[in-house]
């Protein structure tokens, strides 16, 4: 299901996004599966320092969130986040822009229920 942006300061930070290639390669990189920050320069080929600022810029935005927090075995903590969005359509017609996202809702129904169930023992 597609859903109009209406919040400007998201529908702005979607159009950054899909102007910056590197940008977009992390969000496919995320879309389907939680990604750390080194699998995803792994993956992208995308600069150790330019994949560190622009994610943490996505997430900042919207675009990206952290989907759990794991504590390896020597007690070094990482994040592990995926895209907030499946697609994205962008229209401009006669003067006016119409964004439109499919939000990955599996992604979030998840989360949702990973938060909710925190206080049921």
């Amino acid at each position: 299901m597609t859903i109009v942006v209406e919040r400007d300061r998201f529908r702005q930070a979607i159009l950054v996004a899909v102007a910056d290639k590197e940008m977009v390669k992390i969000l496919e990189c995320a879309m389907f599966h939680s990604k750390s920050v080194n699998d995803v320069i792994r993956e992208t080929g995308v600069s150790h320092s330019t994949a560190y600022r622009k994610i943490r810029w996505m997430l900042e935005q919207g675009l990206l969130f952290t989907e759990k927090i794991d504590i390896t075995p020597d007690g070094k903590k990482f994040s592990l986040f995926r895209s907030t969005v499946k697609s994205i359509n962008i229209r401009y017609e006669h003067g006016i822009m119409t964004v439109q996202v499919e939000y990955n809702i599996n992604t979030l129904e998840r989360t949702a229920e990973r938060l909710f169930s925190l206080g049921s023992d």
